[in-house]
């Protein structure tokens, strides 16, 4: 049964942020090795971000790989960063057609060489495009995120640039990685494990969680529009009662 008719176009999240898990599970499951779930994931991102872009999506994020994942068997590292640098060369077409722009954030200088010089090749390829801007979080974690923004700011408050009593969220967010974005709205974690990983932590402040236990190989835009649901028939309070939202 199709549910694109149960959506609320006019209540949409602005920003929708996706935490992608169950490869490896996934890939178990079918007695196969890890990367084998990696590669298969491809067609869950392409239907998420494709998804997005027709509902007319401001913001994606996609967890793609996390400051700890460079803690895995190298075999997997390598092999996943080049997945990323052939699905990136693949998808350029895709992203310049539907008028997609891509950007990234996290500590890319820690990317090998010929991948990072092609996510940026695509970045800049795709800057101008005023759709939706498809954000991949690579060698990101939310915590190393916050401690630079914290050395950044005392490195102001040090050279006296900035006033320790004129710090403020506003700030703060304005040192982040996310700095030319807004909040998460909606936080889609899929596998059935149900955190957030040390992702947008600053971010998730009044974020939507949806917990699902698709995994992430299995996940299509079906399930994209199942989560935006679960999302248009919550109340959104950001700390105010029920009565002065209405």
């Amino acid at each position: 049964m199709d549910n694109t008719t149960a959506l609320n176009t006019d209540n949409l999240p602005t920003h929708i942020a996706v935490i992608m898990d169950g490869n490896g599970r996934w890939a178990k499951l079918k007695g196969m090795m890890r990367i084998f779930g990696h590669e298969n994931a491809i067609k869950s991102v392409q239907e998420t971000v494709e998804g997005c872009a027709k509902l007319g999506i401001k913001y994606l994020t996609l967890y793609a790989f996390s400051t700890e994942n460079w803690n895995r068997p190298k075999l997997e590292v390598d092999a996943l960063m080049h997945l990323l640098m052939n699905s990136l060369k693949k998808e350029l077409p895709k992203m310049t057609k539907n008028n997609i722009k891509l950007n990234t954030i996290g500590n890319a200088a820690l990317l090998p060489e010929k991948a990072r010089k092609q996510l940026f090749e695509v970045i800049d390829k795709t800057n101008a495009n005023t759709g939706m801007t498809l954000t991949l979080a690579l060698s990101y974690g939310s915590r190393e995120e916050l401690i630079n923004a914290v050395k950044q700011i005392s490195e102001k408050v040090k050279h006296n640039k900035l006033n320790t009593a004129d710090i403020n969220e506003s700030v703060i967010q304005s040192h982040l990685y996310t700095s030319n974005m807004p909040d998460a709205d909606l936080i889609i974690r899929t596998s059935g494990e149900q955190r957030i990983s040390n992702f947008l932590l600053w971010q998730a402040a009044y974020a939507e969680l949806y917990f699902t236990e698709v995994l992430w190989p299995d996940f299509r835009e079906k399930d994209l529009h199942d989560a935006i649901i679960s999302y248009q028939k919550r109340e959104r309070r950001f700390g105010k009662t029920s009565e002065q939202v209405k």
